[in-house]
């Protein structure tokens, strides 16, 4: 009887070439469905994965440059809202000064009035300082600002530019101990406290502008991700 081989026997061998073919077709298949990926690898298709692979790592830089837009416009945010009632506090030393400021009020309502221009006071400087987000204040004169992302490549900022809205600064030109005890001390207050809320609006209009822009340019990127995004389900063939 003639011995029959795996390797000799043409049949066998067909058939062999078969199963390996069909063993292939179930991986790639296989590999298809756990990917969802059309192009799951190189062996696939090398070219197209290539270009697959370079726009998902658009895609995630430009994930990276949302999330640093995304904490500049926090950061701002917060700045702006601690400015706004920064300036809210203002206008009310105005009035307590204002009030101080006539000759006909008695000692123990101006000393009263005083305590509330103090606390009033205080507090300004308290949420100046408080004014943080991810350990970021614009308006404690700590930063002269900050940077976010503006493209994949890391080559182009940003420049969110800070206001220091502290106490004796250029902008709040109120001193740190600013109080008054008489008519006339309080009415020396007056043009300074002005000054002060004249300086706090053009600094918060200053940082709306900058939010505006952060915020335009984070629509931008957004828009380049779909794109993207798009580019490589297209690409991979999703």
């Amino acid at each position: 009887m003639a011995n029959v081989s795996v390797n000799t026997n043409v049949g066998a061998m067909i058939a062999l070439q078969n199963l390996n073919k069909t063993n292939s077709q179930m991986e790639t298949t296989q590999n298809r469905i756990n990917t969802g990926l059309k192009v799951a690898s190189a062996k696939d298709d090398g070219a197209t994965f290539a270009i697959a692979q370079s726009q998902r790592a658009s895609v995630a830089s430009l994930d990276a440059v949302k999330d640093s837009l995304s904490r500049a416009t926090s950061s701002v945010d917060v700045a702006m809202s601690a400015g706004e009632s920064i300036s809210d506090m203002l206008t009310q030393m105005k009035e307590k000064a204002l009030s101080a400021s006539d000759t006909s009020l008695d000692t123990t309502s101006r000393s009263a009035l005083n305590t509330d221009f103090e606390a009033l006071r205080d507090q300004l400087t308290k949420t100046m300082q408080n004014a943080k987000f991810n350990g970021i204040n614009l308006i404690d004169g700590s930063l002269p600002g900050l940077e976010a992302l503006a493209n994949a490549d890391g080559t182009s900022r940003l420049t969110v530019a800070a206001q220091d809205l502290s106490l004796g600064g250029a902008i709040v030109t109120l001193g740190t101990t600013a109080s008054f005890s008489t008519s006339s001390s309080a009415g020396a207050l007056l043009t300074t406290i002005d000054n002060s809320i004249n300086n706090v609006s053009a600094a918060l209009a200053k940082m709306g502008t900058s939010s505006k822009s952060l915020e335009a340019h984070s629509t931008f990127i957004g828009k380049l991700q779909e794109l993207d995004h798009g580019w490589y389900r297209q690409s991979r063939g999703r």
